[in-house]
Parts: C-alpha cells; structure tokens; sequence
C-alpha cells in the first residue's frame, strides 16, 4: 500500500492511493491510524471519500510524529566525501515536528544562514510499539517507508561539534509524500535508488542497499535506547554529493527548485523562496 496525509478543505485525511485516485481511511491522519493495533487491515479494507490525485495537497506523512531520529555518516561514500572514518555504531540526533514540510511545500530559506544545503534520506515510519526489539520484532514494527530531505543549515551545523542546531528550522524539512509499505519495495531492507536533483541537475545518487546501517538494525539500536511508538519517523541518512562537500561549495537559493526522489516510494519537489 502507499498511504499518506492530505490537506483537504475540511483539515487533513488520511489516505490510501487507488490508481489516481486517494482513498479517505477515516482518519485525521496516518498517525491517527499507525496507533491502531490492526492499522494495515483498517487501511486496506477502507472504502470511503475519493480525492484526485492530480493538484493533491500532502501534509507531511506524520504531521506530528512523537519523534524523529536522524542518523549521519550511513553511506560509505559519503562518510569519505566529509573526511571521516566508517564510524562503528549510528551517528543519531533528533528533529522535531515543526521542522516538517509536506512533499510539494516550499522551503523558506531563513535570513539566518546563507549555507542551505541538501540531503535526500530514505525514512523509516515506525507501525508499533517496540522496546529493546530483536531483529524480528524491529522488522515487525516497519510500517513503511518515505522520502525526507533533511535540509541542514551548514554554518549552524558546523558551529560546535553537536549538529542539531543546523537540523532543526523551522518548516525546512521535506517528507513523504507516501509512506510505502514494505511488501512493494521488495522487503524491510530495499535497495532503492536515491536522487537528488537542483534545476534538474543531478547532485546525489546512490542506492539504499549500500546503507551501512540498514533499516532493521535502525530500529533494534534506537530502540534500546528509547522506546519506539507508531508514528515515529527513523530518517537512515544521506549518500555522497551534499553541497558542503563541493568545491566550490554550492547551497540552495531562492527560486531554485530541489527535488528528493526514491524509486518506489515517489519525490519531494520544492522551491526555495526567500524569507
């Protein structure tokens, strides 16, 4: 299934795509439905208001989730490009619910930073419960999985050796449009394309298989640390070519349009506008 949060003249819906078609679940949104012990049967058994999916309005796929943990240094060719070591456990840091945008939203560049970069990441959605899970029970909490572009303030990020300060403004953050169930993407470990573009020019290119921490081991690690609830959202990292590691360094600017795409799982495409 490939399921998402539509903005509607009556608030947000959640929805599961039929052909061009978006079908109302009976929900406020997927959060509202992940927090169901019997979510996927709800889903895929719901018959209710059809939106077009042409000119749809998509709220971030969670548009409040409980949390979002964030992992760096993930792609071997990355890690290179930044100038550090394969790292032997996840890099993790944490975003918040006002960072989110929807899948089409723009991105309002803040006057605060003049080193706005990109990131295309595929997102782990979290479907239950899940404390201290074995491989089999995280495996069994993935709800599904999206795209996110985890925009990053550079010269905030790289102010003091802690990076959340550069994760986190406000309404910068690109996710969904569809949280894609695993089944269609070939298991809990996909090995997807990943793309970033800039005016259509390619900036990032990887695959999903190359992770070096995969999704599954994701959710047993984060886990153990804290509690993990439907809704969640585990954002797995970005591949080689951000903006920082060019030289020149390049970053986004007002007017231009970036676009995150997974295969599978659809894209986020978003102008920059000033703020």
């Amino acid at each position: 299934m490939k399921l998402a949060t539509l903005r509607t003249a009556d608030g947000t819906r959640a929805v599961r795509l039929d052909g061009e078609a978006l079908v109302d679940l009976g929900y406020a949104d997927l959060g509202e439905l992940f927090a169901l012990d019997d979510w996927r049967n709800q889903a895929a058994g719901a018959s209710g208001t059809t939106y077009p999916v042409d000119g749809a309005d998509f709220a971030p796929v969670v548009p409040r989730p409980p949390k979002v943990v964030c992992v760096g240094h993930n792609y071997t060719n990355h890690i290179k490009e930044m100038g550090r070591d394969l790292p032997s456990h996840p890099t993790l840091f944490p975003k918040f619910a006002e960072t989110l945008l929807g899948a089409n939203d723009d991105i309002v560049k803040p006057d605060e930073t003049d080193a706005l970069d990109w990131e295309v990441e595929l997102a782990v959605v979290i479907g239950e419960r899940v404390r201290r899970a074995d491989e089999q029970q995280a495996a069994d909490a993935i709800a599904g999985f999206t795209v996110m572009n985890d925009i990053s303030a550079r010269d905030w990020q790289f102010r003091t050796v802690e990076w959340t300060q550069g994760k986190i403004w406000e309404a910068t953050t690109p996710v969904g449009p569809y949280v894609v169930t695993p089944d269609e993407v070939g298991g809990v470990r996909p090995a997807l394309q990943v793309t970033t573009t800039v005016d259509g020019e390619v900036m990032q290119r990887d695959d999903t298989g190359t992770l070096l921490f995969d999704p599954v081991f994701l959710v047993q690690y984060i886990s153990t640390v804290i509690t993990l609830n439907p809704g969640d959202i585990i954002a797995t990292g970005t591949p080689a070519g951000v903006g920082n590691a060019r030289d020149p360094k390049v970053f986004l600017l007002p007017g231009q349009t970036v676009v995150t795409e997974i295969t599978g799982l659809g894209a986020c495409a978003n102008k920059v506008v000033a703020g």
